[in-house]
């Protein structure tokens, strides 16, 4: 079964997008997220892009052939160790003319590398969406509602975190970031804000999912509560009973019922004889309030408790 992270990109790998501005975005946050520049000769460039996905290949793929006449290859390495994915390696071959691709995307400003902000290509708001969906394609994954909540953008550049950082924040979602060896985490931890994202992103069968499998975990999670709940208040109930009847049972035996005002010898008989009631069957029984069954109870508990530190002394 694929994860949740596999689906989600599965899913989003599909879209169609007709905005030439939005293929844009969303190929230079992905490229941004795991693609390595290589040199060829006459000091040309080309790209690298690794995936073990192979839809997030073919997108890559086809956003690259969208963007640029670049020559394009997919290599893949076959996995050797058992339950190991293959390995799709997107490839523009170096020429000259990709420095005008990835000045296109904005990895570039004339002769030098672009580590920094990418505001030109994200000042549309559907852009900042395709940006996004292309940063969870590269480097994204997200937990199964079943289990913890949890979705996370990691790249190797500190820079492109912060980036990231504060265009989650201006979808205002709650995200945090931290650091894992020689990566940058961006991450989420809130239901609804992943929940949100799912929705930036374009991913709606996985947001539907998402939901699902959250509503059925809440409910289940609060039945778990009442249950819980209920099982401590019978062993409370349980407990008390114990404890009643052997005070009881020592006053029967050292003083005897007829030593003991009328209503407390009523308490007595009714609490020996129902052994397995709460409090508030047995105020039904003898037709008081609850509160008095317990204050005729505490009258008794106090006279065992005198008889045993008599017996002490």
């Amino acid at each position: 079964m694929p994860s949740f992270a596999t689906e989600v990109k599965n899913e989003v790998a599909r879209l169609v997008d007709e905005n030439s501005c939005c293929k844009i975005a969303e190929l230079a946050a992905l490229l941004r997220m795991g693609a390595v520049m290589t040199m060829g000769g006459k000091r040309s460039l080309g790209i690298n892009f690794t995936t073990e996905n192979a839809a997030v290949a073919r997108r890559t793929l086809t956003l690259l052939k969208s963007s640029g006449e670049v020559r394009t290859e997919v290599m893949v390495s076959r996995a050797r160790r058992l339950k190991k994915h293959n390995s799709y390696c997107v490839r523009v071959i170096p020429s000259l003319i990709v420095s005008d691709l990835l000045a296109k995307l904005g990895l570039m400003h004339g002769a030098t590398l672009n580590v920094g902000s990418d505001s030109a290509i994200l000042r549309k708001h559907c852009c900042r969406h395709a940006y996004l969906r292309g940063a969870f394609l590269g480097g994204g994954s997200v937990n199964r509602p079943e289990g913890s909540y949890h979705l996370e953008l990691v790249t190797g550049s500190e820079v492109f975190a912060q980036l990231l950082l504060s265009l989650c924040r201006k979808f205002d979602l709650p995200v945090g970031l931290s650091e894992r060896k020689n990566d940058y985490i961006v991450y989420i931890k809130e239901s609804d804000a992943i929940m949100d994202f799912l929705a930036i992103i374009g991913a709606e069968n996985a947001l539907v999912e998402f939901e699902v499998a959250r509503n059925l975990k809440e409910v289940r999670n609060q039945v778990n509560r009442l249950v819980n709940c209920e099982t401590a208040n019978l062993q409370k109930t349980a407990n008390a009973s114990v404890r009643q009847m052997e005070h009881i049972k020592l006053i029967k035996a050292k003083l005897g019922f007829d030593s003991l005002p009328e209503p407390l010898q009523e308490v007595a008989v009714v609490r020996l004889s129902h052994p397995d009631s709460s409090l508030k069957e047995l105020a039904e029984v003898l037709h008081i309030s609850k509160s008095g069954i317990n204050h005729r109870l505490r009258k008794l508990e106090k006279i065992a408790v005198e008889l045993t530190e008599g017996e002490a002394d």
